[in-house]
């Protein structure tokens, strides 16, 4: 019976230590992990808390550029850099709403389409462009786990680019 005694107490104190060593990993871990590229405006990657509070943004696109000109005008929405950073204000307010910022952007998925005035092909220097005035520099120091994809259309043939991101809640 002793033994039986001793065994359980034993058991009760190391299930308590397990749980004190997690309660203690918990408490270390409660920050964002930004895991640095160096030499480059993306991460390698992020660990996120367990039990973080995040916001994942659909894919965002731009808003018209000039309402009044009619679809398939290229002045309606601009170019991929214009398109890229009307996408990135507009993201910058829907992070607003929910009391986020870009520095809490921790990934983000980027579809570029086919520019017919970059000889149908893709332009990612324009959104590069764009990106760097938004993340990775004096204003917003915040690097972000991306992807960034090259695809034949977005749904709008007027879009050039669609942003989706992810967010920590501070």
């Amino acid at each position: 019976m002793k033994s039986k005694i001793v065994t359980l107490a034993l058991l009760a104190l190391f299930c308590f230590s397990c749980e004190m060593e997690d309660d203690d990993h918990q408490e270390t871990s409660k920050e964002v992990t930004r895991f640095d590229r160096e030499g480059s405006s993306i991460l390698k990657g992020v660990k996120v808390p367990a039990g973080a509070d995040m916001y994942f943004a659909s894919g965002i696109v731009a808003n018209p550029k000039d309402a009044s000109k009619p679809a398939g005008d290229r002045e309606r929405f601009g170019d991929t850099y214009e398109q890229s950073v009307s996408a990135l204000k507009r993201i910058e307010e829907y992070l607003g709403e929910e009391g986020l910022s870009l520095k809490d952007v921790v990934a983000m998925k980027v579809y570029v389409a086919p520019d017919p005035l970059n000889d149908n092909k893709p332009d990612f220097d324009g959104w590069f462009k764009a990106y760097a005035e938004f993340f990775n520099n004096e204003t917003n120091p915040n690097k972000v786990a991306r992807s960034t994809i090259g695809v034949y259309t977005l749904v709008n043939p007027d879009m050039l680019v669609e942003v989706e991101v992810r967010a920590v809640y501070p």
